[in-house]
């Protein structure tokens, strides 16, 4: 009987992990404490449980309610050290998951108002994820994403700030927030000057709609990689352009029951899109209020859609090549990997 390898000790790459929802419970109950902040009854119940909020976004009403949720939680980050604490903590459960570089995704106006501004903001979290990257040895980067739910130009002015930034650790420019409000296109100048200067396109898309949320963010914004991108499993030839264009989704299959895309995990389409050829990075999303990291991501593969460890194997290869890192660090990765499927 084949050794079941751990999947915490299998190199990869983590290309969808959120900035407030990577935090600790235990650290937004402290800080929470630390402010004054009254969190609600479901949040702190959450937390102090272990056990997730429950959540369904599958409607308006729904995702209104995570996003209290989340914007309770990020209430908590009020000062620099916050930030810094918030990153070196994802980090640190990063490595411990197995993950050799992280694209941490942020929108910086979100927490602009409490670090004296956009760029002041930016330049907090820059920092955070530099020192440590330095000082934890996971290579880290960021994604800065716009906001679906705000003005077309607030994005436009997120994507040059983006691009200033390039030389400090943007990677990448992103859209979330519920794809159901606002049309991809209407975000196109954005992110047309992102790709200009050579930024990775990844918007979420084929999520919470179809495979046509998924062809607009391909047609529209000209994406690199998708946040989500499960639903374009109901749409055949959409998935062999995927495949074709080898386009990286990035899955998170327990954000997915969490919210409500799919019932159960055995309902994520993982198999769909990767006997289809379509590369995958799977990630943990929000994992603050879906109660599972990256390495529990790869165990739903394993258990609940039956994925060998060859296969694990390759799809931490696919979230080392769908991401930005440098080619040396994709090349130690990839033989890590390697290494380990041999151990």
């Amino acid at each position: 009987m084949e050794r079941v390898r751990d999947v915490s000790e299998l190199p990869k790459a983590h290309l969808h992990l959120h900035f407030t929802g990577s935090m600790r419970p235990s650290t937004v109950l402290e800080l929470a404490d630390k402010y004054g902040v009254r969190l609600p009854d479901a949040l702190s119940e959450a937390l102090i449980s272990g056990e997730p909020p429950s959540l369904r976004a599958t409607d308006e009403r729904g995702w209104f309610r995570f996003q209290r949720l989340y914007d309770a939680a990020r209430s908590c980050l009020r000062e620099p050290e916050d930030i810094q604490r918030l990153v070196r903590e994802a980090a640190e459960e990063d490595l411990r998951d197995g993950s050799g570089w992280l694209e941490i995704q942020v929108d910086p106006t979100s927490y602009a108002p409490r670090l004296g501004g956009l760029i002041p903001a930016l330049d907090i979290i820059l920092d955070a994820v530099e020192t440590t990257s330095r000082e934890t040895g996971l290579g880290m980067r960021v994604l800065v994403a716009a906001n679906r739910m705000k003005h077309p130009l607030d994005a436009r002015t997120l994507a040059r700030l983006a691009v200033r930034y390039a030389d400090r650790g943007v990677v990448g420019f992103g859209l979330s927030n519920d794809e159901r409000r606002g049309m991809a296109r209407d975000f196109d100048r954005a992110f047309a000057i992102a790709r200009e200067a050579g930024l990775l396109s990844a918007p979420h898309g084929g999520e919470l709609t179809g495979p046509a949320s998924v062809r607009d963010c391909l047609d529209d914004l000209g994406a690199d990689r998708l946040g989500h991108g499960v639903r374009a499993a109901e749409d055949p030839r959409l998935l062999k352009r995927l495949a074709d264009r080898q386009v990286t989704c990035e899955v998170c299959p327990a954000s997915n029951v969490a919210l409500g895309v799919y019932e159960k995990p055995e309902d994520v389409p993982l198999r769909t899109l990767f006997e289809a050829g379509v590369p995958m990075a799977l990630g943990a999303d929000d994992p603050l209020l879906f109660g599972s990291r990256l390495a529990a991501q790869y165990e739903i593969a394993r258990v609940h859609h039956g994925f060998t460890d060859a296969e694990l194997a390759e799809l931490a290869r696919q979230s080392v090549r769908g991401s930005a890192a440098p080619e040396g660090v994709k090349e130690e990765l990839l033989a890590g990997v390697d290494a380990w499927l041999v151990s």
